[in-house]
């Protein structure tokens, strides 16, 4: 059983990265992330179905996510040189924002930007692809206690009348029960449930359906829904799921990446136990910083284990966004 919902979290990502669709009806291309969402809701894992041959367009834009303001000018840049004015539409907020975004986009190269007698125009380096075709979403809760349902419930509604997702998902762990205690509870039967074992590690075969979702409909209007998923699926894009260690401390001795069937969980050899988010900090009582010989003997110059770390988990996200479908590495 996971020692913390943040690892069961990862584990969730890492079986659905290897496992998804879960009924193997069809195969597809997707995406994997983490704790995204929007102001009012984010989600613990989500799955972004793509068109394969558009996402390779999307690739012409850089590795690193266009946020929203940087959408708004590479979805509506022109194919000639235009004043910005004429050939963005209203963004709703001040020019000036925009025109400090065109800096960005142009310095980043997903826009060309010049000036003509004072005037700044643009034009597109490539048209923007519509390269998403599903947002899934998955809400984790590997124990699901009556509080927790309660709770859930209300979470699982919002998402279901919503309708931002396209498919809404409780994962929650086995409990070996006849009938599984998520079975009994008052979730919107719109939701799905998946049915997780990871206690012989993340393997594509550790989670099953329980309960299969509906197809959820959009409750606002199209291009409010399209905008909003694009944004959320840009941040998936650009983060993954195993971002996880800008917010650890792998720079620190005791830190390790252990495997757990077909993934990797991180470690803490001094507390002898998988270690969340929230305590592995700099504040942590345990943490010593890796010894400066480290760095030295046996490691590449670029530094310790803890920068081997941060690249092996960088490279595992490069191909899990360059695949799009699950590989076998953990």
């Amino acid at each position: 059983m996971a020692s913390s919902e943040f690892i069961y979290e990862l584990q969730v990502c890492r079986w659905a990265e290897l496992a998804w669709p879960p009924d193997d009806s069809t195969s597809s291309s997707y995406l994997v992330a983490r704790q995204l969402g929007t102001a009012r809701r984010r989600w613990d894992t989500v799955v972004v179905e793509v068109d394969p041959q558009a996402l390779a367009f999307r690739h012409q834009f850089g590795d690193r996510e266009l946020d929203s303001d940087l959408l708004h000018i590479v979805r509506h840049a022109p194919a000639e040189w235009t004043w910005y004015r004429e050939a963005l539409p209203d963004p709703g907020y001040p020019w000036r924002y925009v025109r400090e975004a065109i800096h960005r986009a142009a310095a980043r190269g997903v826009v060309s930007k010049r000036k003509n007698r004072n005037r700044i125009q643009i034009k597109r380096i490539a048209t923007y692809p519509d390269w998403v075709t599903r947002v899934i979403a998955i809400e984790n809760k590997p124990d699901l206690d009556a509080s927790a349902a309660r709770q859930l419930a209300d979470q699982l509604e919002y998402d279901v009348t919503t309708g931002l997702a396209d498919e809404v998902w409780l994962a929650t762990q086995q409990t070996g029960q006849q009938v599984e205690p998520a079975l009994l509870e008052s979730l919107p039967v719109e939701a799905g449930i998946l049915i997780t074992d990871f206690d012989g590690g993340v393997e594509a075969d550790a989670a099953s359906v329980e309960w299969y979702p509906n197809r959820l409909s959009a409750s606002m209007d199209d291009e409010s829904r399209l905008t909003r998923r694009l944004e959320l699926a840009e941040r998936a894009y650009g983060r993954g799921w195993r971002s996880y260690y800008e917010t650890m401390r792998p720079d620190c001795r005791f830190f390790e990446l252990r495997p757990n069937g077909r993934g990797l969980l991180p470690w803490c050899a001094a507390k002898q136990c998988h270690q969340s988010s929230a305590v592995c900090s700099g504040a942590c009582d345990a943490f010593e910083p890796e010894p400066p010989a480290w760095r030295i003997r046996g490691w590449p110059i670029e530094g310790g284990p803890g920068k081997a770390i941060k690249r092996l988990l960088d490279v595992r996200a490069r191909q899990a966004r360059n695949s799009t479908v699950a590989f076998d590495q953990p």
